[in-house]
């Protein structure tokens, strides 16, 4: 399209539809006049356009088809034909005024038509560059007072000249570059002799984005708007000439190919009358990749011995491939190709602590590794095992530790492995036999020390096939895997700097041989403290992002976070909490959505009125006055709790009632503390006629839940201690360990997740063997600041500890009836 005052014509061809994204064909229009500036009326009806700017003197056909914009156009055609153009900042169907850009153009209707399917097609001429300054109305359409802008005139006459040669030299070079264009065109740009109006004409045209083009237009400076205008048509044809060169290579390889297919026709041809076959390159090219390869003389003798064997074979005979694919695979192993580990130790922790809170035993497992491997570069990989409940963060501390270690990462995944084949391979007599899948990995991991994860090994199966769990024997023994031999791959290969990481929700599921070969690291779980941070740190940050927001959005106070943790979670992990992380997230992504009130600041009140009611329930100590009812510290799954011990006696014969669903292990402890009662009342001050005259019932609250293990030794003889003397137990009080018949008590397991359990209760002290120093001793600080922790070694120190002289306030006066003198 081209006005030129000299020409007095304007050119239309092919310009595309703005509304409908048609391509429409304007013949030329003649003698068309610039509206005088005085003719512009005081506020000015404004059209949105998609997909274009309009610039001034330009022209350009239009189709309109929103009601508002057809009732403008009708209604300006019918008066002074004078509109405001204005390119739309998104792509909205019913645009407002802030959907628009600022500055547009005044345009002259020239033309009008009404097409038969009932939309519109103008002819506009673009006049003037304007800026809006204020809206007057939006409906019917929208209407704005108006500045107009004028050029700074800051070219001199001899750039004038460079400039307008250099915008054509690069219109032509585009011209000859884009076949698409039409010839008529190079016909326009000749005609062309106003630099202003040139300037106008390209960026109209250039292939450039709107907001592009609409950048030329706000431009108040010619030198200005001309530079950047070349810009644009040289990145464009730097995109052509690109386009350009990979259409030829195409067409080049593709007569390529049809040369050497008629060529290799031919030599199959003329080797098949010689008696020669075409497997000679192949073999030269494996030959080549061979002498890079940094393998032992056995292995090198036996690749060499089954290239000449392939060398011998008829490429048409069905060995052929097999034994091809062979002698590429064992090109193809890193065979002594390792990455270089990096030595920074402070770098690596700083990984490790960066991608996950807390598992301090394997941090520093990796981190003794690291330093013995700078001090002695020959050190074997080890064989770690992370045993523990789902969702601790087993399988991701593997990538961390890959990149701690600047190594590549491998995960294998053994979950309903059940054929031993998967491990060691296939032998090569079988059909469709393949290497195991350690060799395989190994082969894409392109390194022969990498990090390999061998997940879920807790979950291996073992079926007609064989026994993969007994393949592995060899795989992770640091003493045997120097010299591992996969059936398909039949040469040793040596497994020794792998840095294999085994996970394991189970132990007991895992075969007894290959649990001796790992170092087993026992991550326990995380504790209220330690999810409070890594939900800080890592699960809102990350579900933020994922949801589209930012943290000023929304925002978890450490109270919100904690009663997620509390009363919409039970597990050792993380993943259920991220999950009710994400919920509170999405609801307050579809409150700002939906322009809802809401506020960005999570609180607990927030928590509960999003989650609903509270899902589980937590243990708080209870000051409880009665005799009997001792308070035991236990271990479960999803970190630990304190458990509730209630003894009463009533009239009876003697007879020992057990409820609260107890396991085998709890049981026992219950009749051993009866037991160690009954033989030693005298010192106890208990009349050893009420075990006789007495019933005893033994309860464990919430008994829907089953309960067992080694834990509730003392708190049970305490609870029996109590209600047998009547004296009340000391306030604020728990206990954990197991009694002997002869009275000593033993050390237990899970002591950080009980001693929290009891911080979190609101307990102050706590009863524990003294053999448990060494568990509390590896506990955090600040996770026992405040508590006081008592260790004891026999049953008498629990009792002197528990049991206070005071009776309760109103005590059972045991009767001992009298003996039958009959």
């Amino acid at each position: 399209m081209l006005k030129d005052k000299s020409s007095r014509s304007i050119i239309l061809s092919n310009f595309v539809n703005d509304e409908s994204g048609e391509m429409i064909h304007v013949e030329t229009i003649q003698d068309t006049e610039q509206v005088d500036e005085k003719d512009y009326p005081e506020d000015l009806a404004i059209l949105p356009i998609k997909n274009t700017v309009l610039f001034p003197g330009v022209v350009l056909p239009i189709t309109v088809g929103r009601s508002k914009s057809i009732r403008l156009v009708k209604k300006a055609y019918k008066g002074n034909r004078i509109i405001g153009v204005v390119a739309q900042k998104n792509k909205v169907e019913e645009p407002d005024f802030g959907d628009i850009y600022q500055v547009g153009c005044v345009a002259k209707i020239l033309k009008m038509l009404v097409l038969p399917d009932g939309n519109t097609t103008i002819i506009i001429q673009g006049q003037k560059r304007i800026k809006l300054v204020e809206e007057v109305q939006n409906d019917p359409f929208i209407k704005a007072r108006f500045e107009v802008l004028h050029d700074e005139g800051d070219l001199s006459e001899e750039e004038v000249g460079v400039i307008t040669k250099s915008l054509k030299e690069a219109a032509y070079k585009v011209l000859k570059l884009n076949p698409e264009i039409p010839k008529e065109a190079q016909d326009a740009l000749d005609n062309i002799e106003s630099h202003t109006f040139l300037t106008h004409f390209l960026s109209s045209n250039v292939n450039a984005e709107v907001s592009e083009k609409q950048t030329l237009l706000e431009i108040n400076s010619e030198k200005r708007r001309a530079e950047q205008l070349l810009q644009f048509i040289l990145r464009d044809i730097q995109v052509l000439e690109l386009k350009q060169e990979i259409a030829s290579k195409v067409h080049s390889d593709i007569d390529q190919q049809q040369r050497d297919y008629y060529l290799r026709q031919q030599m199959k041809v003329l080797q098949d009358e010689l008696g020669q076959d075409g497997s000679d390159q192949e073999i030269k090219a494996l030959k080549i990749k061979a002498k890079n390869k940094l393998w032992n003389k056995e292995v090198k003798e036996h690749f060499f011995k089954e290239l000449d064997k392939i060398g011998r074979m008829n490429p048409a005979a069905a060995e052929y491939p097999v034994a091809m694919n062979y002698a590429e695979l064992l090109v193809d192993l890193p065979w002594d190709e390792v990455t270089e580990d990096n030595f920074d130790l402070k770098r690596a922790r700083k990984i490790l602590d960066k991608d996950h809170f807390g598992l301090e035993k394997v941090k520093e497992r990796i981190l003794e590794y690291l330093a013995v491997r700078k001090l002695k570069n020959d050190l074997k990989g080890p064989i770690l095992c992370l045993y523990g409940p789902p969702g601790v963060g087993k399988t991701s501390l593997g990538k961390s530790i890959a990149e701690a270690l600047n190594r590549k990462y491998v995960r294998m995944s053994l979950g309903g492995v059940h054929d031993e084949a998967e491990i060691r391979g296939h032998r090569k007599t079988y059909i469709g036999a393949m290497p195991g899948k350690v060799v395989q990995n190994l082969k894409k991991a392109g390194s022969s020390n990498p990090v390999f994860i061998l997940d879920e090994i807790d979950k291996v199966s073992s079926d007609f096939r064989g026994d993969p769990s007994s393949a592995l024997l060899e795989v992770l023994d640091p003493e045997q895997n120097s010299t591992f031999k996969d059936n398909y791959l039949e040469v040793d290969y040596d497994l020794s700097k792998v840095l294999f990481i085994a996970t394991a929700n189970s132990l007991d599921t895992i075969q007894p041989a290959l649990r001796d070969r790992m170092e087993i690291i026992d991550i326990t779980g995380y504790t209220l403290e330690e999810k409070v941070e890594i939900a800080k740190k890592h699960l809102i940050p990350k579900q933020r992002g994922e949801h589209g927001l930012k943290a000023s959005n929304v925002a978890f106070d450490k109270k919100s976070i904690e009663k997620i943790i509390n009363d919409y979670t039970r597990e050792s992990g993380v993943r259920n909490l991220e999950r009710r992380v994400a919920s509170v997230i999405r609801n307050v992504a579809k409150s700002i959505a939906m322009e809802e009130e809401h506020s960005n600041k999570i609180n607990a009140e927030a928590v509960r009125s999003i989650l609903g009611p509270e899902i589980f329930d937590k243990e708080y100590y209870e000051d409880n006055k009665l005799a009997g009812v001792a308070t035991g510290l236990a271990w479960t799954p999803v970190g630990g709790d304190i458990l509730y011990i209630e003894a009463s006696v009533s009239r009876g014969k003697g007879k020992l009632t057990l409820s609260g669903q107890l396991g085998d292990v709890m049981k026992e402890s219950a009749m051993t503390a009866l037991s160690y009662l009954r033989s030693n009342a005298e010192t106890l001050g208990i009349d050893y006629r009420v075990f006789d005259h007495y019933d005893l019932h033994v309860h464990v609250p919430a008994g829907a839940i089953p309960k067992d293990g080694p834990s509730a030794g003392i708190t049970m003889l305490t609870a029996l201690a109590s209600v047998f003397t009547q004296r009340m137990i000391q306030k604020k009080l728990a206990m954990t360990g197991e009694i002997t018949l002869r009275g000593k008590v033993l050390p237990v397991g899970g002591i950080k997740e009980k001693i929290l359990a009891a911080k979190r209760a609101g307990i102050t002290n706590i009863i524990m063997c003294e053999r448990n120093l060494r568990d509390v001793e590896e506990i955090d600080e600040r996770y026992v600041k405040d508590l006081n922790i008592h260790y004891v070694n026999t049953v008498q120190d629990v009792l002197d500890l528990a049991l206070l002289q005071k009776k309760v306030s109103k005590p059972i006066e045991f009767i001992i009836p009298e003996p039958n003198k009959n």
